[in-house]
């Protein structure tokens, strides 16, 4: 039966359509002018707004709600509380007032604070985000309304990452304006919008194979495993026929999160074998986090589904491409105009130039903040890696618009502008076509792409909401100053051209049109005074630099004690995910693995002395038996190393601690793997304790 998408379509959102047939004019119309114009909402607003979402909730099947919150832990929260409501003669009603709607209190201490709070100090507060539209998940447990909401402490401090988003969309939204009002000062637009568009990378797996690895179950990654007879380098499954279980899983997908309002449009097998991606449309920031929050988890309850496991792991197969998401982000007025479109002459486009050129300004000056949006645990094995975007932000621009930047900064204008070039196959039944004016660089961190901005270093399991934070505040100072130097100018055509100029001089080595997977761009980085943060670890240095706390605070985005403390809970996440990683380690070497090679040349040697016996010869087997014994040796000698330094490890501060996991744990990971996936290719297969990266990668 085919499917009635419009109708589909957000049938499981208190979408606006809801909205409008659910409440009274009055209401509905004051609703939306907060929504709109941040008014304050009157409770009996949030009154009217919860009976009608009660009433929907309730026809669609919801007997609970909840407000659906961002911790500081990759994941949502939530704590479901029944409608009912007893009525004192041993019946109950269906009840939800404005209070519970807007408010909701759970125990702030139970989640990660960086110090912020205490066992003895537990109170927080979820308040209602009326920008983003509740929704009604539904599953085993029943069907729940979800509520977004912020996530605070009792004493006002953000321990989510919604609130900071939010805050940050206010502030470049402020600072865009007054760049509108340069060049219109009669304009209608009221705001501006950071819209975001993340594309999802992630894998799919057989869930009995899945649950046959401790790593997999415990980590989300192997820690063990050697290639697979068969990888990538064919290249044949990028873009590839889509395998007929696969199909199904993403059939079902998509009519989830259709449901859920999610515009997902783009499906699509990816580089590496079992890899595959999904994108949506362009949502407001906000909206698109929650979006793709919810995108995760669906993603994991489909494949549960169809009997698969799907990995969001940046890095759960060594050898092959790991996953990453691609933030697309622009700016757009409320009048529809998008201050990233460059036009047919962006070479005469001012507002265009100069936002390019604060946007210049601002990802060089902050290049090491947003290197730390996009840190996290997983993303270290990708970041640099021949697969990902280096660790050194750049921008790349394409080879048309950077002659235009690069004719302003030497003339201070530019006459050339870009085209769209006609691309002639020379087959007559083959239409003419236009090509883009720009091309693509897969190795570039930061890319413009026409109208936008793709910020490729994005890992698939993070969160999108420190990225988009950190691009709305770094923009929103480039705005803010521009404006300051440029409002009231006596000639503001000519101020307007030499403040472009002068920018774009200042901050002309951000921009890197190359090859940045090279050698050759480290070293001419490294020249340009470009920051290479390595691994997640160094680059939360950034979070607390002076630079940054003056930036935060400035807009009212986060302190210093807020941002202190996502320092702390960074670091302590760091050693928790590495730690965990190493005792996994140490329990599959220590009861699985050693143990299963052991087995093995026991009986071979017994086959051994058995061919001796009979006068054949047994060199071939004595060999492997030989071979085999001095990995298992290395193996044993790494593990001992690796379980001493692990005891070792929780010691000092919490950077301390971090450190000690990278540069010591992580290393006695290494040592001990590698000779244990050298025994991988050495032990009968039927011996071998779990399955490997060919019945991982190919079977699903």
């Amino acid at each position: 039966m085919a499917q009635n998408i419009p109708e589909l379509y957000g049938s499981l959102v208190f979408n606006d359509k809801v909205m409008r047939s659910k409440l009274p004019k009055d209401m509905y119309k004051a609703l939306k002018k907060t929504i709109e114009s941040g008014t304050h909402l009157e409770l009996d607003v949030a009154n009217s707004v919860a009976v009608a979402m009660k009433e929907w909730a309730t026809e669609n099947g919801a007997t609970h709600y909840t407000h659906w919150f961002q911790p500081m832990t990759n994941v949502t929260a939530e704590k479901h509380d029944s409608f009912i409501s007893p009525t004192g003669d041993g019946q109950v009603i269906m009840d939800f007032s404005g209070k519970e709607l807007v408010k909701g209190e759970p125990d702030a201490s139970s989640f990660p604070s960086g110090g912020l709070r205490a066992t003895c100090a537990a109170r927080g507060y979820t308040v209602w985000d009326v920008t983003s539209p509740a929704f009604i998940r539904e599953g085993a447990i029943g069907a729940v309304l979800c509520i977004p909401t912020v996530f605070c402490s009792y004493t006002g401090e953000t321990l989510d990452k919604k609130a900071p988003l939010l805050r940050s969309m206010e502030a470049v939204s402020k600072e865009a304006m007054r760049i509108v009002k340069l060049f219109d000062p009669e304009t209608e637009a009221t705001k501006v919008t950071a819209s975001v568009g993340p594309e999802q990378e992630y894998f799919l797996i057989s869930k009995d194979s899945f649950d046959a690895r401790k790593d997999l179950k415990f980590t989300g990654r192997t820690l063990f495993g050697a290639p697979a007879p068969k990888g990538q380098e064919l290249e044949d499954q990028y873009f590839g026929a889509i395998k007929e279980n696969v199909g199904s899983f993403m059939k079902d997908l998509n009519r989830e999160l259709w449901k859920l309002g999610i515009t997902a449009t783009t499906q699509h097998n990816e580089v590496a074998p079992g890899q595959h991606e999904m994108a949506p449309i362009y949502m407001a920031a906000n909206i698109a986090v929650d979006n793709n929050l919810l995108a995760m988890e669906t993603l994991n309850k489909v494949a549960e589904r169809h009997g698969l496991e799907c990995l969001l792991h940046e890095k759960p197969f060594a050898g092959v491409n790991g996953s990453g998401k691609h933030n697309n982000w622009s700016l757009s007025t409320n009048t529809g105009i998008n201050l990233l479109d460059p036009g047919k002459t962006p070479n005469k486009n001012r507002q265009f130039l100069l936002v390019l050129a604060c946007i210049m300004k601002a990802v060089d000056r902050h290049s090491d903040l947003l290197r730390q949006s996009a840190s996290d645990v997983g993303n270290d094995h990708r970041l640099g890696a021949n697969e990902a975007p280096p660790a050194i932000i750049s921008i790349y621009l394409g080879d048309q618009l950077g002659d235009v930047v690069n004719q302003i900064i030497e003339k201070g204008s530019a006459e050339s502008c870009i085209k769209g070039e006609e691309l002639n196959l020379g087959i007559s039944t083959v239409p003419v076509v236009t090509k883009d004016a720009t091309d693509r660089n897969r190795t570039s961190p930061f890319a413009f792409t026409g109208n936008k901005f793709e910020f490729r270093m994005v890992g698939s399991m993070d969160s999108i909401a420190m990225p988009n934070i950190t691009l709305n505040a770094i923009v929103a100072e480039a705005f803010d100053e521009a404006a300051n130097e440029l409002e009231g100018s006596a000639d503001f055509e000519k101020a307007c051209d030499e403040y472009i100029a002068k920018t774009m001089r200042e901050h002309q080595r951000i921009v890197f049109n190359g090859n940045g997977y090279s050698d050759e761009w480290v070293e001419e980085a490294a020249k340009r005074g470009l920051p290479n943060l390595k691994s997640m670890v160094d680059a939360t240095e950034a979070l607390v630099s002076d630079k940054s706390i003056a930036l935060f605070s400035k807009y009212g985005i986060m302190d210093k004690v807020e941002l202190e403390s996502r320092a702390e809970i960074l670091y302590d996440t760091y050693a928790k995910v590495i730690n965990i990683e190493a005792l996994t380690m140490i329990d599959m070497a220590s009861k699985d693995i050693l143990p299963s090679v052991m087995k093995y040349t026991t009986e071979l040697a017994a086959s051994i002395n058995e061919v001796v016996s009979a006068g054949a010869d047994a060199s071939v087997q004595k060999e492997t038996l030989d071979e085999i014994t001095v990995y298992l040796k290395e193996a044993k000698t790494a593990l001992t190393t690796l379980k001493a330094d692990q005891a070792e490890a929780e010691k000092g501060c919490v950077k301390c601690t971090a450190e000690f996991y990278r540069d010591v744990i992580k290393a006695d990971m290494a040592a001990l793997r590698t000779p244990v996936d050298i025994l991988e290719t050495l032990v009968d297969s039927e011996y071998w304790p779990m399955p490997t990266y060919g019945e991982l990668l190919f079977e699903a």
